[in-house]
């Protein structure tokens, strides 16, 4: 039975969004935190510090490691961010060299799902319904339009805005998982394009660390390909299969399987799986929901059935990880494809409502946001000064004049942007996305501009080396078991000793030995070694690490 569109859109409705404000848009949120920081903790630096000793020869493309600590099978994006490091040494700081291959992937990830959503709307079942006397959107231009509209969704996803912005495998999976979706939604179009991008993007989840992704992804993309009414589609289903088997050799090959199955001791648990849910993913959940009601009639229809088969296996990924949001990240792109077909069926007042806590929301943080860089800067106003320096102590402030204007700059595009929504161009169908994606740009603009300095010192691991080296000679060897292997990670590129977490401290051999401590839970000093310091990041409070030396090295 075929279900009548709930899409009524004129042509009025579909004018197309300025290429150049869409260039500025990606631009504005892709480059800044590019530049100027250090790797910060967590994931972010032990995905560098396995690139860096690649690029250094410390550790073998196939099998990386930090401090003698195998990482995950994952040789696709670390090997691309050791290759980006090796081209550009020395002219540019091995981090930076390193994150411009996630910049460059990340760019894709938005262009590809522009043409995800752009191929699947042109599809017959996704087009508006025509109206008795003509005037109805054209399919090109309307699939522009919704195309625009995902674009601007993806932006403004809070789930995407600092992983996706990081130097990790998980990256790569994204952009695995945002190929995988244009291979599906151009098949009908673009049939080469599609058997090569759907091998392609599989085979690159499995080497990044996500094979089991890669399978279900192919499992029910077959579904959905054997479901179309489009003969180069059922065509490709046979081709997906055969790329999903090559992707799980592919990743028997590099020993990638390795399960993170979670579980949910409590109901605490599961409240923050909810929360995560909740807030990772506004404002396209909302808008995704939004649309699966109204399009219920054609849920099985390529539109709706790619986006949200692609969105599903993420999510329960996610759920069977125990809550984890580097899996549910996956999810963003077909997410906020499911957003965009929201579109065309919103009412006035919903409309209004996005348009109105954008400017609120947004204006209150980026104003919070120049009050921190006041207050940093002056030391006015005095309470939050104070805060700064009770959870940063020691920190410097820097002055960037660079920085000053870019901020500037992107504080008056943003007064630009609410004028312009409020006072014209009421009728685009992508224009309810234009405030929540460019606050999350702006936010994110004066974040890594005028707080970086702050930031940087908050989630670097420098200033704690540091304060270990002065104990240390710069040749010296370090054991460290059970170390974090974000702090093995700092010590051998900030320190640039030699540093063994793998093994025992009585078995490495090193004359040097590092463990944590907590408050909670004091270190006894170790048989056979002497305690010489005790070294903490200036915000941490909790956690200090005790550096030791045998007691026979004088």
């Amino acid at each position: 039975m075929n279900h009548p569109t709930p899409a009524l859109v004129t042509q009025r409705a579909v004018e197309r969004l300025p290429r150049l404000a869409l260039w500025l848009f990606s631009a504005a949120y892709l480059l800044p935190g590019v530049f100027g920081r250090d790797p910060w903790r967590s994931a972010d630096i032990v995905a560098f510090g396995a690139m860096w000793n690649i690029a250094e020869g410390n550790a073998s493309w196939l099998a990386p490691a930090v401090g003698n600590v195998a990482l995950d099978a994952a040789p696709l994006p670390y090997g691309l961010g050791a290759l980006f490091i090796g081209l550009f040494s020395p002219w540019l700081d091995p981090a930076l060299a390193a994150r411009i291959p996630f910049a460059l992937l990340l760019g894709a990830v938005l262009l590809l799902t522009w043409y995800a959503t752009y191929h699947l709307a042109r599809t017959e079942s996704a087009q508006p319904l025509p109206f008795a006397f003509g005037g109805e959107a054209s399919a090109t231009d309307y699939a522009r339009a919704i195309a625009d509209g995902a674009l601007l969704a993806l932006i403004a996803t809070l789930g995407l805005l600092q992983l996706g912005h990081e130097t990790t495998p998980e990256l790569a999976q994204l952009f695995g998982v945002a190929l995988f979706l244009y291979g599906l939604a151009a098949s009908p179009f673009r049939t080469a394009q599609a058997r090569l991008a759907v091998p392609l993007s599989l085979a690159a989840l499995a080497s990044s660390g996500a094979p089991a992704i890669a399978v279900a992804l192919a499992a029910v993309g077959t579904v959905v390909c054997l479901r179309s009414r489009y003969p180069p589609v059922r065509r490709l289903a046979a081709w997906v299969a055969a790329s999903g088997i090559l992707a799980a050799l592919l990743a028997s090959a590099l020993d990638a399987w390795a399960w993170r199955i979670g579980t949910y001791q409590s109901l605490r648990d599961a409240w923050s799986m909810l929360r995560l849910l909740i807030w990772f993913g506004w404002p396209a959940w909302p808008l995704a929901l939004w649309t699966l009601w109204r399009w219920r009639g054609h849920l099985l229809d390529r539109h709706m059935s790619v986006p949200l088969s692609a969105a599903l296996v993420a999510l329960v990924a996610s759920i069977a990880m125990g809550g984890s949001d580097r899996a549910l990240m996956l999810g963003m792109p077909p997410l906020a494809v499911l957003a965009a077909f929201a579109l065309p069926t919103f009412k006035r007042s919903l409309a209004a409502a996005i348009d109105w806590f954008s400017v609120f929301f947004f204006s209150a943080a980026a104003l919070f946001i120049w009050v921190m860089y006041a207050a940093v800067q002056t030391g006015v106003p005095a309470k939050p000064a104070a805060n700064v320096a009770r959870l940063a102590p020691g920190f410097a402030p820097e002055f960037s004049a660079l920085a000053l204007a870019l901020a500037v700059l992107g504080s008056g595009a943003w007064i630009w942007l609410v004028r312009w929504r409020t006072g014209r161009h009421r009728h685009a169908l992508w224009k309810s996305l234009v405030l929540p994606a460019s606050g999350v740009a702006l936010c994110w603009l004066l974040s890594m501009t005028l707080l970086l300095p702050l930031l940087d010192y908050a989630r670097s691991y420098r200033p704690l080396v540091q304060r270990i080296a002065l104990h240390l000679p710069r040749d010296a060897c370090i054991a460290a078991p059970g170390m974090p292997r974000s702090q093995l990670a700092a010590l051998e590129y900030f320190g640039r000793w030699r540093v063994d977490g793998a093994k025992e401290a009585a078995a490495s051999g090193c004359p040097f030995l590092l463990l944590l401590e907590t408050r909670a839970s004091p270190l006894a000093t170790p048989d056979g070694w002497t305690r010489i310091a005790t070294a903490r990041r200036p915000t941490e409070r909790d956690e200090a690490t005790v550096l030791f030396r045998r007691a026979a090295v004088r």
